[in-house]
């Protein structure tokens, strides 16, 4: 057909002067096509000579007001950070500004973007795969395989700025338990950044007032094709106002919105297990819980062994961990309104966990391998009206015995949540 084809997920804009369509491709990916005039050329029209006596003729009839000096379209920004706007850093040794970077998953393949800027308040989790040709050159040279790049030789800016950056605008980033470099060892690459989560405290109009970085950190193998998928999350809290998260309907909860619970007065969404690529349990990563929605997954969990008179609890706690997450749960919210100042607002989770099961099994070590959550829920108000109100909640866990020489030597364990609404 004389056409030229691409996946239409690579193309944002053509200006080619040809026809062009679009081939839905079944079982696959959809296709931008350009019908060429003649096949034997190129499908881009061949520019125009301009000489230097031309230009006067080309100012009169293109010229306008947007030819501008550099100096006159400068950026400018606002006196405070406003919800997705891009958060600014300062490298100081070269004087430069630039934003803050999340990169996220592009086209079918899924490969880093890494020029997707990180906005002020999204607090969000992106992942995507990265695929190195020579892995032993990368291993050493590559900024996005070293924990130091992502908090070394920049800072973060409080607020935007229009003119000096003086140094009490300036935020630190500062690294949890950073790791060392990567280094290679035979043909494995050590120590490459897998996943990486910025905490950011803000306070109102005063903006930024303090970021943290931890990191979580792997090998790869081989040295041609090798690929590393990795995450990365931002999380954005403040000491002086507790609820930052959008509501989940007003007052009471939409379809598809997520749960509200509470640790402690902090808010956060119910999540429930996330299973990598590999099958495995993600440590960050989380599906959260959506009102009216029943949901289930499971995954694997690898833990690493130690000394057997401690295994019992550790993988107990290891695996309650897994299941109700990083932290645990003990309030959910009746309406999607909630605040968490209001103690009528919020209802007990109900939890029935091993113990309760071990009550005639004495020397048993009874873990926990599948969690699952019951949610009763209701409509009040008016009958024009109708709103959604949670009655109570509780979480199931269901376990099973091990034996001491099952789990002495380290245990693979799997896991799965269910949310029953």
């Amino acid at each position: 057909m004389s056409q030229v084809c691409v996946e239409k997920s690579l193309m944002f804009r053509s200006n080619t002067p040809y026809p062009t369509d679009t081939i839905a491709v079944p079982g696959g990916h959809d296709l931008f096509c350009v019908q060429l005039d003649d096949s034997k050329l190129n499908y881009f029209q061949q520019p125009q000579g301009i000489k230097g006596s031309d230009f006067s003729k080309f100012v009169e009839k293109y010229g306008k007001h947007s030819f501008l000096a550099r100096s006159e379209v400068q950026p400018s920004f606002s006196a405070f950070y406003r919800a997705g706007d891009p958060i600014l850093i300062y490298f100081d040794s070269s004087s430069v500004l630039s934003t803050l970077r999340q990169p996220v998953k592009m086209g079918a393949s899924g490969l880093c973007a890494d020029g997707n800027p990180a906005g002020f308040l999204d607090s969000k989790s992106t992942s995507c795969t990265r695929i190195f040709a020579n892995l032993s050159k990368s291993c050493i040279t590559d900024p996005v395989l070293d924990a130091a790049s992502y908090y070394r030789d920049f800072t973060v800016l409080k607020v935007p700025v229009n003119d000096t950056i003086v140094q009490s605008m300036k935020v630190k980033v500062a690294a949890v338990a950073p790791p060392g470099a990567p280094h290679m060892k035979d043909s494995t690459c050590n120590n490459v950044v897998s996943e990486v989560i910025y905490e950011i405290e803000f306070s109102g109009t005063h903006g930024i007032q303090s970021v943290s970085v931890q990191f979580k950190v792997s090998n790869i193998s081989g040295n041609s094709g090798s690929s590393l998928q990795q995450h990365f999350t931002l999380r954005f809290w403040t000491r002086t106002l507790s609820h930052t998260l959008p509501r989940s309907g007003n007052p009471g909860y939409i379809t598809g919105a997520p749960l509200l619970i509470a640790d402690s007065g902090a808010m956060q969404h119910m999540s429930i297990l996330w299973s990598e690529g590999d099958g495995s349990c993600s440590q960050f990563l989380r599906h959260t819980v959506q009102f009216g929605r029943n949901t289930r997954t499971g995954c694997k969990l690898s833990l690493s062994p130690i000394l057997e008179e401690s295994n019992c609890n550790y993988i107990q706690q290891k695996l309650y961990k897994a299941l109700q997450g990083m932290n645990k749960a003990e309030d959910l919210a009746i309406t999607g309104s909630a605040h968490s100042t209001q103690a009528e607002e919020w209802t007990t989770i109900l939890i029935r966990n091993c113990s309760v099961q071990a009550v005639n099994c004495t020397s048993c070590c009874m873990v926990p391998v599948t969690l699952e959550i019951q949610i009763l829920w209701t409509k009040v108000g008016l009958m024009s009206n109708p709103q959604a109100q949670i009655l109570g909640a509780r979480y199931l866990y269901q376990c099973q015995p091990l034996k001491s020489h099952e789990f002495c030597l380290g245990t693979f364990s799997n896991v799965s949540c269910t949310a029953l609404l």
